[in-house]
């Protein structure tokens, strides 16, 4: 058999590593190559409770401070396999030649929002792009044993399904158009939504959205979409936002707002505990509010000049390049205008905890599927969550017996884009009521808008992005609640009954909008063996 891969970032590498270490073969089918996949982006590093820094932290207290971060809106059977498996996966990557830094001890780890102990293993500020890298060069030695087989510039266009099943799916290959069917089981790993939020987002604006928009359609469950994070620190640069990395924070930034004329560094003395270190929900929303005071300037600041030269010149160099390079600003002299920018999608596919979607012979993982991070994600989740679910998709996928075959006929027709007049009007309406605090009023008028836009004179494709987007507000509107990421001012508390998982369906047409009960614990004593 042959799994399909959709996605070449850092869930796509390792889910086919993970097939090809087991000698199953797979096609890696991408529109970019890997070098340009959201996940060299990832900066501030990848969670594990190795325990390396002295503080006695252990796998139960990274699944607690994850489904808190969640706000209890994770599967904690997953979140559990996802903290267990952690410091074998950063294990994983130091063998494949990962430069964590290092100590005396072992790797080096820095704090992160929401986490009470120092669990962020890390390479500098470019985490990411380094592991990607090492997943890389691990998978092209299966490329050369064609185990695995690369697509690049390829687009992908439908799934193709037969008897209710997942056969395969058909894929545009953009360098002369022609058409391919790939049969056999599917994994989706094509990132977030940030192709409905055009220039909010710190994220690729090649992660268009248009692939989770079309197995929509096509009858694949979504599921919490209301969940955009947005990180507390970024700066807007031409066409999107740029991130100042939370491991900023971790090592000794703080954020402050100018007050009556003073300084006031208010997440300190809000949250005495963790401070600067809130959950980035927390954060984000507390610089809203705090920049809306009357008393106050509208601009809040991140101080990094209190970080200390040694940690500027080996942990966080690629910061501060970056600041200089796109801004203009040394940080390390001058504190810096910031204000929070969508960075995350909790939401996404509907998976269950093997990463199978509800279509058989589907899958999906990283930040295209919905799993791990419930209502909010903890940083330095991603990373770990994408290394994880790749790994658990491309065993899931792996064990399917059935030697795939179809007499489908990729049918050749134009390749349809979104046009750049309806992908701003899309964004303009999300943008406008998918704020860090939302309201019934603002949701309902852009239900309305994008109801409206579904009248025009629309291609599939965009049809599609539109009512993706339409189900992301619907999602938003029926939460009648505040938790993590999704906050209500005219619902501030929350409620108990919304502790289910949304379940987003196109049916006959039309958006339906359910909810399904949050799984219990198998076994609670698995949290300490």
């Amino acid at each position: 058999m042959t799994v399909n891969i959709v996605g070449a970032g850092l869930a796509g590498l390792s889910c086919a590593y993970t097939l090809a270490e087991k000698g199953v073969k797979c096609n890696l089918i991408s529109l970019q190559p890997s070098e340009r996949a959201q996940s060299v982006m990832a900066e501030g590093g990848i969670n594990a409770s190795l325990n390396t820094m002295g503080e006695n932290d252990t796998v139960a207290e990274h699944f607690f401070d994850t489904m808190n971060g969640a706000v209890d809106l994770a599967d904690p059977n997953a979140v559990l396999g996802l903290c267990k498996n952690a410091p074998k996966l950063v294990e994983m990557l130091d063998k494949l030649g990962v430069p964590f830094s290092k100590n005396g001890i072992g790797i080096i780890q820095r704090n992160f929002g929401g986490q009470k102990k120092k669990r962020t293993a890390f390479v500098k500020s470019s985490t990411g792009k380094i592991v990607m890298t090492a997943l890389i060069d691990a998978v092209r030695r299966y490329e050369n044993e064609k185990i695995v087989t690369r697509y690049s510039h390829h687009k992908f266009e439908r799934l193709i399904i037969e008897n209710g099943e997942c056969r395969g799916l058909t894929a545009r290959d953009t360098y002369n158009d022609e058409l391919i069917s790939f049969c056999g089981a599917v994994v989706l790993c094509t990132g977030g939504m940030n192709g409905l939020f055009e220039g909010l987002t710190t994220g690729t604006v090649n992660n268009t959205s248009d692939v989770t928009a079309t197995v929509f359609e096509q009858g694949v469950k979504l599921s919490n979409l209301e969940f955009l994070q947005y990180h507390p620190t970024t700066v807007g640069i031409q066409q999107k936002r740029l991130l100042i990395s939370e491991a900023a924070r971790g090592e000794g930034a703080r954020l402050f707002v100018n007050r009556n004329g003073s300084l006031w560094y208010f997440m300190e003395e809000k949250y005495p505990e963790m401070g600067n270190l809130m959950p980035r929900d927390v954060v984000s929303a507390e610089i809203v509010k705090v920049t809306d005071m009357p008393e106050c300037e509208n601009t809040a600041y991140l101080d990094m000049t209190p970080i200390s030269k040694d940690v500027w010149k080996n942990r966080l160099s690629d910061l501060k390049e970056q600041c200089i390079h796109y801004l203009s600003v040394n940080p390390e002299k001058t504190p810096l205008p910031i204000s929070p920018g969508i960075h995350y999608f909790m939401g996404g596919i509907y998976v269950d905890e093997n990463h199978m979607t509800s279509l058989n012979g589907l899958f999906a993982a990283g930040e295209c599927a919905c799993q791990y991070h419930g209502a909010n994600r903890l940083g330095g989740n991603s990373l770990l969550g994408a290394l994880y679910g790749g790994k658990i998709a491309g065993e899931s996928a792996g064990k399917i017996n059935a030697e795939f075959t179809t007499d489908f006929i990729a049918e050749k027709s134009p390749d349809k884009k979104v046009s750049p007049e309806l992908s701003k009007e899309i964004c303009k309406i999300l943008g406008e009521s998918l704020k860090i605090l939302r309201n019934e009023n603002d949701l309902k008028t852009a239900e309305d808008k994008l109801k409206s836009l579904l009248n025009k004179d629309l291609n599939s494709l965009e049809k599609s992005r539109v009512n993706l987007a339409l189900a992301t507000v619907m999602c938003a509107l029926n939460r009648k609640e505040s938790r993590g990421a999704h906050k209500r001012v005219d619902y501030p508390d929350t409620d108990k009954n919304f502790q289910k998982t949304t379940i987003v369906s196109f049916v006959n047409g039309k958006i339906e909008i359910s909810y399904r009960e949050i799984p219990k614990l198998r076994d609670k004593n698995e949290i300490e063996n």
